[in-house]
């Protein structure tokens, strides 16, 4: 970047990222899984399934709760010189860089429905709606705080992922203007 600025990630975006395709992968499974009878039967698959959607969304959506505050609260606004990065390729970055492992977890969802069906899937689903919720969460913080929070790209994971992790020391922030939007200078504009 000129001038010392950095790229900077939308949190929120960066978080809800693989919503969208754990979501859609465990509906996939569990819906594949329901035309296997499995070891335990569909009844108690499914009910096994719904356990484990409704824990998955509560885990995912409230760990880390804390450590996403502690770093918006030192939060500085972003340089004139910082490079806001597109929302697509936020989303991109996130999945190529865990498409293995998407493709892992689908695979042992669709191997858990020999034992029991559906629930390897509903519990897929489950992370994909923990992190929408914690997306959400998020957008309300900013909109208490009047600012979008964003994290330097090359403090992100090697995947492009983990907004939140020790890399991370704090948040920057731009007004809510500048929403997710691409490669804008952040200077007088927002």
């Amino acid at each position: 970047m000129a001038r010392g600025g950095h790229g900077l990630a939308r949190v929120a975006v960066v978080v809800r990222a693989g919503a969208a395709p754990l979501w859609w992968l465990g509906v996939v499974a569990a819906g594949l899984g329901l035309a296997v009878p499995g070891l335990t039967g569909r009844r108690i698959g499914v009910l096994a399934g719904a356990a484990l959607f409704l824990i998955a969304a509560a885990l995912v959506s409230y760990l880390g709760r804390g450590r996403y505050l502690a770093l918006a609260r030192p939060a500085t606004r972003a340089g004139r010189h910082d490079v806001l990065q597109d929302r697509a390729v936020s989303v991109r970055d996130w999945r190529r860089g865990h498409r293995w492992w998407l493709l892992l977890a689908f695979a042992a969802a669709l191997g858990s429905d020999f034992a029991v069906p559906a629930a390897g899937g509903m519990l897929l689903a489950g992370c994909g709606v923990g992190l929408w919720l914690k997306a959400a969460w998020l957008g309300r913080r900013e909109q208490e705080a009047d600012a979008l929070f964003w994290v330097r790209v090359d403090r992100l994971s090697r995947r492009a992922g983990r907004p939140a992790g020790k890399p991370a020391r704090s948040y920057r922030t731009t007004g809510v203007a500048a929403g997710d939007t691409h490669r804008r200078r952040t200077g007088a504009t927002v």
